[in-house]
């Protein structure tokens, strides 16, 4: 078994529960990893014998660009996602952070972590 991560993807993406925060937008971040059996690819050294991660990148973007409320909400779309369009990834897991919250004092993001398994 396995784990790969993609770290550090960047969204302008439109969430938030402020109506201001769903027009305007601001900046998101994800942390992603996910389980998967990658013994086969760590001898054939082919794409097809792992999950792609293009694929994973494009259908986070996909999940980001849909307005939402709560980060826990969109998280676990995220999740849900992969686990339904990749069949071999066992476990994922999704940390999101909203950058600049306007929480009305100064820090540099809040977040979510979820992990689902199969």
């Amino acid at each position: 078994m396995g784990r790969i991560a993609i770290n550090d993807m960047r969204f302008y993406a439109h969430h938030g529960c402020f109506d201001q925060e769903r027009v305007i937008g601001t900046h998101f971040r994800v942390d992603l990893w996910f389980d998967v059996d990658t013994s086969v690819a760590e001898v054939s050294d082919s794409i097809g014998d792992t999950v792609n991660y293009l694929e994973v990148y494009q259908a986070v973007a996909q999940e980001m660009g849909q307005s939402s409320h709560l980060l826990e909400h969109i998280a676990r779309r995220v999740g849900d996602r992969l686990l339904s369009q990749f069949p071999g990834i066992k476990s994922v897991g999704v940390k999101l952070y909203k950058l600049n919250p306007p929480l009305g004092g100064q820090m540099q993001s809040v977040s979510v972590e979820l992990t689902l398994t199969r």
